[in-house]
């Protein structure tokens, strides 16, 4: 098939450091092309990677004053070029592209929401819901959509190429995520500092939101075996979780996945973590992690996490969180859309071509009422 897929404009694919929804889509993308599927991805044009690209902006437009404006002329031109380059289908993981897809009337479009059914958000994929296929990632986040239709849920997944497992020999419990109390980073630190084990914290801190939070709640706690590494990416990542005993991930909201859950899978490293959100459905507590909610037992799970299995937890991603499960899985969807509408357009013309006039003749004789109608 011939796929194009829709990022948003605010940071590159893949992204030099944090960048959920951007890591998602370059793995979905290597995956699709390594099924031997022609990819176009429209993204920001500091994008590395490795499928045919184009852009509307050279450089992605940053999350600290995010533009709407911006990402609908980004969408508009996506739109466009893909219908060029003879797109079967497309994948757009925008919030305002599925509202110009309606206008467009192009090929067939799917929608991917990355974060939670409610607010505005909600607002938004109920109005699309009747008419645009949405793919949600987690059943956790698709029991909360409601009367929203969801089409499909299909878990991200990590490239395990190239990954290999590590042995925990840091000594240390990891955090990575973004700076912000619902990702709960001063509870980390006290978790970790109940049960005696240093903490490595690479976050990312770009926004206002984020450096008050840091510097109210995080920065006073720093010191000692407390350690605030940076926002770290690539390599540097997947160190930070290879060595690491444990992820510790006490999320303190419903969130709809959590990425680095399953990148701490692929390199055998546990997750204790709240059963918040889509936890449960990624870790297998007792197994793969340790799942618990208030800090005492937090604290218990982070020294127990040492003895778990980590060729259980890089089996978990294996089987159920790699990139080619995730690439079929949503090509699936794509074929079904694409079956769909080209039924969908075979039947009006057929329709078309049995109502159309057979003769001269019967075309004299259609009364302006009658064409009127």
């Amino acid at each position: 098939m011939r796929i194009a897929v829709i990022a948003p404009p605010w940071l590159p694919v893949p992204p030099d450091g944090y960048g959920g929804t951007e890591l998602v889509l370059d793995t979905l993308c290597r995956g699709l092309a390594a099924a031997g599927h022609d990819v176009l991805l429209y993204a920001s044009g500091d994008s590395t990677c490795p499928v045919e690209r184009a852009w509307t902006f050279p450089e992605h437009l940053g999350t600290v004053a995010v533009s709407p404006a911006g990402e609908l002329r980004h969408v508009m031109d996506g739109y466009d070029t893909a219908l060029a380059w003879g797109a079967e289908v497309i994948h757009d993981h925008t919030i305002t592209g599925p509202v110009w897809a309606g206008l467009h009337g192009c090929c067939p479009v799917v929608t991917t929401n990355h974060g939670p059914f409610s607010g505005d958000l909600a607002a938004v994929y109920r109005r699309i819901g009747p008419h645009l296929p949405i793919i949600a990632i987690s059943h956790h986040q698709a029991s909360s959509a409601g009367e929203i239709p969801i089409y499909a849920v299909i878990h991200h997944g990590v490239d395990l190429a190239g990954v290999d497992s590590g042995a925990g020999s840091g000594g240390y419990a990891a955090f990575l995520g973004r700076m912000s109390p619902e990702k709960g980073v001063d509870r980390a630190v006290r978790i970790a500092r109940r049960a005696g084990v240093p903490l490595r914290i690479a976050a990312k801190m770009r926004e206002p939101a984020e450096r008050a939070y840091f510097d109210a709640a995080v920065r006073p706690l720093l010191g000692g075996d407390i350690e605030y590494l940076g926002e770290l990416g690539g390599d540097d990542k997947h160190r930070l979780l290879a060595d690491a005993i444990c992820l510790l991930n006490p999320i303190a909201w419903p969130e709809p996945f959590g990425m680095v859950m399953i990148e701490a899978l692929a390199r055998g490293t546990p997750v204790v973590a709240t059963p918040s959100g889509a936890a449960p459905e990624i870790i297998d507590d007792g197994v793969s992690g340790l799942l618990r909610r208030d800090d005492d037992h937090l604290a218990r799970a982070v020294l127990a996490a040492a003895r778990l299995d980590r060729s259980a937890c890089r089996s978990a991603a294996q089987t159920r969180f790699s990139m080619e499960r995730m690439a079929n899985a949503h090509t699936s969807v794509y074929a079904a859309q694409a079956a769909t509408t080209q039924a969908h357009d075979a039947e009006l013309a057929s329709v078309l071509t049995d109502d159309a006039p057979t003769d001269r003749a019967e075309l004299v004789n259609v009364s302006p009422t009658d064409a009127a109608l």
